[in-house]
């Protein structure tokens, strides 16, 4: 609990909440401190061209995080704790120390788990016949 305890009194849970610890909400990248990055890309900025989504991101789920590195939408980051790191500077104005990191790492390994696992219905075949959806009429 007290990896948990850590998680949440930080602030993390602001952005990473719910079921999937995230996933559910899109966040500036670089909110106390710029992200400093090579990298073009912009965010949901790309998508709505409204000057207010640059450098928004989807939060990612923490779910099974541990596997799914590098990390960020760069790939700066390759291991948990330079992530945690990272976050912490930048989003939550906070340098964690070498044993808080190492806290929160093993707190967001607890995270990992089996896959669920998902089975698509088998739709009916399509053809030329076949009525377009309503939003692309």
């Amino acid at each position: 609990m007290r990896r948990y305890g850590l998680f949440k009194s930080s602030g993390c849970i602001a952005c990473h909440n719910g079921p999937n610890v995230g996933g559910a909400s899109f966040q500036k990248m670089g909110l106390i401190e710029a992200y400093k990055t090579t990298s073009t890309a912009e965010g949901r900025f790309a998508v709505a061209k409204q000057d207010i989504d640059r450098f928004y991101f989807k939060v990612p789920t923490l779910r099974n995080v541990e596997l799914t590195y590098p990390y960020f939408h760069d790939g700066a980051a390759d291991t948990l704790g330079q992530a945690v790191d990272t976050m912490g500077r930048l989003q939550l104005g906070r340098k964690f120390s070498e044993a808080e990191i190492a806290d929160v790492v093993a707190f967001l390994k607890t995270l990992t788990g089996e896959q669920p696992r998902v089975v698509l219905p088998i739709l009916p075949p399509s053809s030329d016949a076949t009525k377009r959806p309503q939003p692309f009429d």
